[in-house]
């Protein structure tokens, strides 16, 4: 908690809009990265979350979970038909995208376990190589997996309008407006996202739950619907 009020502090003393944020909403927990193993199951729940509300998101990810025997892992995946994985709420595009990065992983051409050590933009390049990975996913991943300090998702709708509201623009920023503004925000910009998120919605993009020994390690929050 330390150091997300070191953090929220600097922020507020930056500018004023975001010093009113932290009196407003409070200091954002901490995130630390998952560990190495759970990895594969924190980036399957990121899919999951892809252009759906949290509810939704969180339900189709629950039915997931149960379809493959309470593990995440590569192996749970490979071993189930498309089809058990389709009737837990999956698109077919999700279920590609899983399956994908399923093997990828079990063949060693997606490294979880040492992706850590990469420089935010490498994790990005090295996951977008899974079919149905974009940068939105990897970016969450970065931000709520490994908890990594300066990750500003502009293709966020809510990352967007959360920041338009709270800087009293008049149109919600494109992308790339999106990412010169926040500038001066650096290398803290994980942290103004998820005020941009709290100020669209009062429950914020939801922090990771309690970690289990069951491997399904839920760390992805299933933030707001990208449109």
């Amino acid at each position: 908690m330390a150091a997300g009020r070191h953090i929220a502090a600097e922020l507020a003393r930056r500018d004023p809009v975001v010093s009113m944020l932290v009196a407003t909403h409070g200091v954002p927990p901490t995130r630390r990265a998952v560990p190495a193993e759970d990895r594969f199951a924190a980036l399957v729940q990121v899919i999951c979350s892809q252009q759906l509300a949290g509810n939704a998101a969180r339900a189709i990810h629950g039915r997931l979970v149960a379809v493959l025997g309470g593990v995440v892992t590569p192996a749970a995946v490979l071993a189930r038909p498309a089809g058990q994985l389709a009737a837990a709420g999956l698109s077919g595009a999700k279920v590609a995208a899983v399956r994908d990065l399923a093997d990828r992983v079990a063949h060693g051409q997606v490294a979880l376990g040492r992706i850590g050590g990469l420089e935010d933009e490498a994790v990005v390049e090295h996951l977008v190589q899974v079919r149905g990975v974009g940068r939105w996913t990897a970016e969450i991943f970065l931000l709520f997996s490994l908890g990594r300090h300066d990750v500003w998702p502009v293709g966020d709708l809510g990352v967007r309008s959360g920041y338009a509201r709270a800087f009293g623009l008049s149109a919600v920023p494109s992308p790339r407006e999106l990412d010169s503004m926040a500038d001066r925000f650096r290398p803290y910009r994980s942290t103004l996202a998820w005020y941009c998120w709290r100020v669209v919605d009062d429950r914020g993009p939801r922090e990771p739950a309690q970690r289990t020994r069951s491997r399904t390690a839920p760390v992805a929050s299933m933030v707001p619907e990208l449109r």
